[in-house]
């Protein structure tokens, strides 16, 4: 049974699934059209364990759904207000200073 993340928790999720690059670049290819496993791992230049871990962790965060098609399954993103969240998280300007990363600032424990 599905229910329906809102607010802070759909931001949570949000967040998380994009918190690694190789999730992003799913997310982002995804954005243009609906594909298949095997199609973005060679697209993406990742293997398909690698792949399938994290189309796994983007199904989890309700990012994208796997549709069966035949004897194959295509995946696509959930809402297509996704697909504008994405490109408007991603023209965003993003103030960062420039002696620091975000990974500094994780080990610091504020990103």
């Amino acid at each position: 049974m599905l229910t329906l993340a809102t607010g802070l928790d759909a931001l949570t999720r949000f967040g998380r699934a994009l918190a690694d690059p190789i999730r992003c670049r799913i997310l982002l290819t995804l954005r243009d059209a609906p594909a298949y496993p095997a199609d973005l791992a060679d697209a993406l230049g990742v293997s398909r364990t690698r792949l399938s871990n994290h189309l796994a962790c983007l199904r989890d965060c309700g990012m994208v759904v796997a549709v069966p098609d035949g004897r194959r399954t295509r995946y696509e993103l959930a809402d297509e207000r996704l697909g504008h969240a994405l490109d408007d998280v991603r023209t965003a300007v993003v103030a960062v200073a420039a002696d620091r990363t975000c990974r500094d600032a994780d080990e610091q424990g504020c990103c």
